[in-house]
Protein backbone atom coordinates (compact mmCIF):
# COMPACT_ATOMS: atom_id res chain seq x y z
CA UNK A 1 0.00 0.00 0.00
CA UNK A 2 1.13 3.38 -1.02
CA UNK A 3 2.77 5.58 1.78
CA UNK A 4 0.51 8.86 -0.36
CA UNK A 5 -2.73 7.76 -2.00
CA UNK A 6 -3.46 8.45 -5.54
CA UNK A 7 -6.58 10.94 -5.51
CA UNK A 8 -9.55 9.93 -7.38
CA UNK A 9 -9.98 11.86 -10.74
CA UNK A 10 -12.94 13.53 -9.43
CA UNK A 11 -11.32 14.98 -5.86
CA UNK A 12 -8.16 16.31 -7.43
CA UNK A 13 -7.87 20.50 -7.58
CA UNK A 14 -8.81 22.02 -10.51
CA UNK A 15 -5.21 22.89 -11.27
CA UNK A 16 -4.92 19.32 -12.00
CA UNK A 17 -7.48 18.58 -14.10
CA UNK A 18 -6.10 20.03 -17.83
CA UNK A 19 -3.60 17.47 -17.20
CA UNK A 20 -5.69 14.96 -16.24
CA UNK A 21 -7.93 15.37 -19.07
CA UNK A 22 -4.75 15.70 -21.64
CA UNK A 23 -3.91 12.02 -20.29
CA UNK A 24 -7.33 11.25 -20.35
CA UNK A 25 -7.58 12.05 -24.16
CA UNK A 26 -4.17 10.28 -24.80
CA UNK A 27 -3.84 7.76 -23.19
CA UNK A 28 -7.71 6.65 -21.67
CA UNK A 29 -6.71 6.81 -18.23
CA UNK A 30 -4.30 8.74 -15.71
CA UNK A 31 -1.25 6.93 -14.27
CA UNK A 32 -1.13 6.78 -10.36
CA UNK A 33 1.90 8.66 -10.16
CA UNK A 34 0.19 12.07 -11.37
CA UNK A 35 -2.92 11.05 -9.33
CA UNK A 36 -0.64 11.25 -6.72
CA UNK A 37 0.94 14.28 -7.61
CA UNK A 38 -2.27 15.78 -8.03
CA UNK A 39 -1.43 17.35 -4.36
CA UNK A 40 0.92 19.21 -5.46
CA UNK A 41 -0.46 20.69 -8.77
CA UNK A 42 2.90 22.62 -9.96
CA UNK A 43 5.03 19.52 -9.38
CA UNK A 44 2.54 17.33 -11.27
CA UNK A 45 2.49 20.46 -13.99
CA UNK A 46 6.47 19.82 -14.40
CA UNK A 47 6.74 16.35 -14.52
CA UNK A 48 3.91 16.19 -17.19
CA UNK A 49 5.61 18.28 -19.51
CA UNK A 50 8.83 16.71 -18.81
CA UNK A 51 7.26 13.39 -19.91
CA UNK A 52 5.47 14.97 -23.05
CA UNK A 53 9.31 16.36 -24.01
CA UNK A 54 10.95 13.11 -23.49
CA UNK A 55 8.03 10.74 -25.07
CA UNK A 56 6.87 12.79 -27.75
CA UNK A 57 10.37 14.35 -29.31
CA UNK A 58 13.49 12.78 -30.86
CA UNK A 59 14.22 10.14 -33.15
CA UNK A 60 12.93 7.26 -30.64
CA UNK A 61 9.42 5.98 -31.90
CA UNK A 62 7.17 6.70 -28.88
CA UNK A 63 5.91 2.78 -28.92
CA UNK A 64 9.27 1.75 -28.18
CA UNK A 65 9.95 4.57 -25.35
CA UNK A 66 6.84 3.36 -24.21
CA UNK A 67 7.85 -0.52 -24.15
CA UNK A 68 11.33 -0.07 -22.62
CA UNK A 69 9.38 2.16 -19.77
CA UNK A 70 7.32 -1.26 -19.29
CA UNK A 71 10.78 -3.72 -19.56
CA UNK A 72 12.96 -1.52 -17.21
CA UNK A 73 9.72 -1.67 -14.51
CA UNK A 74 9.26 -5.33 -14.83
CA UNK A 75 12.94 -6.05 -14.87
CA UNK A 76 13.31 -3.86 -11.64
CA UNK A 77 9.97 -5.84 -10.03
CA UNK A 78 7.61 -2.34 -10.03
CA UNK A 79 4.40 -2.87 -9.43
CA UNK A 80 3.53 0.06 -11.89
Amino acid sequence: MPRISPLPIDEAPAEAQPVFERFLAERGNVPNMFRTLARRPAIMETLAGHLQAVTYTGNVPVRVKESLAVYVSLRNSCRY
